[in-house]
């Protein structure tokens, strides 16, 4: 996720994750580089016998999923209702490291290259079995250029997975193979230490063969989705509701206390906040959606509002093949002349910190940042320079484009003003429902656009990627540069951590010099919630897991 964010939350929105041995009590081998042993999944208290409550989670879906594909989803959102629905071979644990799911135990070779796993027993939704048949046929699925995922990327660790996606192999050379029904067999490009977390995320869960090719709009429906993950989808009333219910067919249903979540799908935040003051929901704000800037303050002196840090980034991108940001000068301008610290301390008002980079701090490769914050001078000189190289005397009007949210509008809106008093420039302002937005980017119809990213994984690689290839799925900014492909090939290929590291802040360093993206915060998730709730997982990610959840 991981993850194209929606809202102030996105690493794949608040509002877009490594073992080796044998588990089922086995002595654990040798652990790759940067890896943990294999341990059972810590678990959630017990409910008191004596006082049980209804199993029901109520919460608010800031806006309509667009898709609970795992090999099409992008947006924290989507990712969410995933990760309830869906099990990968791993899942992260509220020790937030990756713990066996769909598979039971798996051995590392020598060289770090081979993971072979071999697959529990347990049932999609529907009754079939999940096969390592399953998990080779979505992973080559996602990989199939005619499947057209943007997230396809997150597969190139595995052998020929980049040839593949790219049309220059077959998928049958892809590295991942069902050596029988219970066995997986995955060959790598290069040793990666945090492989095992990788596996945790969306792209890498399986999907049912048989249900696909019945009907390709399967994930759309509540009657035609079929997951193997903790909870099923009982309903889905488009931008209206959804409910979720446990997965009977689930092989860890025991360890799944609640029953039912149902999530309403709101977009105002007041409202979202009203609906949680009047007892019609158990949480508002964050991961699934924000709380309204003005209330932050009144949350704050009642301690009602718990906040924590996540690795994510709150960024701008830049159409850089559009005059007049196809100029790094001009997007350096923009950049540059805006006062992130204002915006944190009169809007956002829950720790964030002034982003000057690309990489967030739990991953940080440059502690002090490669640019100054509200750099004026520096900013008005670029921009006269990057005019004139343009051909400009002055600057058209510019569209600044950002999806449906109070805090989205008040952080574009102040910045707008920045813009107008530091650079005399007038922009318009213009707000889409998510998944419109989302396809608009994409497609490149837009000039400056809104746009966060939270880790997949806790690595500097998972937010440098983003910009590796000019087309690829989650870029938008359409920049290029061939150094800094470089780099980040060699950081691939680069076993000392500390050359590795180097690597990378040279590449960052790139992305910053050339600002396809502005980066603007690092990310904090603020929420409120019933004092009941209790067994919510939310990593240092931003995902949010409800498999050990329960009302108290």
């Amino acid at each position: 996720m991981k993850k194209n964010m929606f809202a102030l939350v996105s690493s794949i929105a608040v509002l877009g994750t490594a073992l080796a041995g044998c588990g089922g009590g086995q002595p654990a081998a040798a652990p790759p580089a940067g890896g943990t042993p294999a341990t059972p999944a810590p678990s959630q208290p017990a409910t008191p016998a004596a006082e049980k409550k209804p199993q029901v989670l109520k919460m608010n879906l800031h806006s309509e999923p667009p898709t609970t594909d795992p090999g099409l989803a992008e947006d924290t959102t989507s990712g969410a209702i995933i990760l309830a629905t869906f099990d990968g071979l791993t899942r992260i644990g509220t020790d937030d490291k990756p713990h066996e799911a769909a598979a039971e135990s798996y051995k590392v070779s020598d060289d770090k290259l081979t993971y072979t796993f071999k697959i529990r027993e347990a049932k999609w939704s529907n009754g079939d079995p999940v096969t390592a048949h399953d998990f080779e046929y979505a992973w080559k699925r996602a990989l199939d250029p005619k499947t057209a995922s943007n997230y396809a990327y997150q597969l190139y660790y595995v052998k020929n997975g980049e040839k593949a996606n790219k049309g220059e192999a077959k998928l049958d050379e892809v590295g991942v193979k069902a050596l029988d029904d219970k066995t997986l067999e995955v060959k790598l490009e290069n040793p990666t230490p945090y492989f095992l977390e990788l596996l945790a995320f969306r792209t890498y869960f399986p999907v049912n063969k048989k249900v696909i090719d019945a009907n390709p709009k399967w994930a759309g429906e509540a009657s035609s989705h079929v997951g193997n993950g903790p909870f099923k989808i009982e309903s889905w009333e488009h931008k209206s509701k959804m409910v979720l219910v446990k997965n009977q067919n689930y092989w860890d249903k025991d360890n799944v206390k609640l029953e039912k979540i149902e999530f309403s799908m709101v977009e105002d935040e007041n409202t979202e906040l009203s609906m949680f003051e009047n007892g019609e929901i158990d949480w508002a704000g964050a991961p699934m959606s924000a709380l309204p800037t003005d209330a932050i303050p009144a949350l704050k002196d009642q301690g009602k509002i718990q906040t924590n840090p996540i690795a994510g980034t709150y960024w701008y991108k830049f159409n850089t093949e559009k005059p007049p940001f196809n100029n790094i000068k001009v997007r350096k301008a923009f950049a540059y002349s805006i006062d992130r610290r204002a915006l944190i301390d009169n809007i956002l008002q829950t720790g964030q910190i002034p982003a000057t980079g690309a990489v967030p701090p739990s991953m940080v490769l440059n502690p002090n940042g490669y640019f100054k914050d509200k750099d004026l001078e520096n900013a008005k000189k670029l921009l006269e320079e990057g005019l004139k190289e343009v051909g400009m005397s002055k600057l058209p009007a510019i569209t600044l484009s950002y999806n449906t949210s109070e805090a989205h509008k008040k952080i574009a809106e102040a910045i707008q003003d920045q813009w107008k008093k530091n650079l005399g420039v007038d922009v318009k302002l213009e707000n889409k429902e998510w998944k419109v937005y989302l396809e608009d980017m994409h497609e490149g119809n837009f000039q400056i656009g809104r746009m966060g990213w939270l880790g997949d994984f806790n690595d500097p690689i998972n937010f440098l990627e983003l910009y590796k290839d000019k087309m690829g799925g989650n870029n938008d900014t359409r920049w290029e540069n061939a150094k800094y492909k470089e780099l980040l090939n060699q950081s691939a290929q680069e076993s000392d951590l500390e050359k590795r590291k180097k690597i990378l802040a040279d590449a960052e360093q790139i992305l910053m010099d050339e600002m396809p993206i502005m980066p603007i915060y690092f990310y904090t998730q603020s929420w409120v919630q019933k004092p009941e709730v209790k067994g919510v997982h939310q990593t240092g990610l931003g995902d949010v897991d409800w498999k050990g959840a329960y009302i108290e």
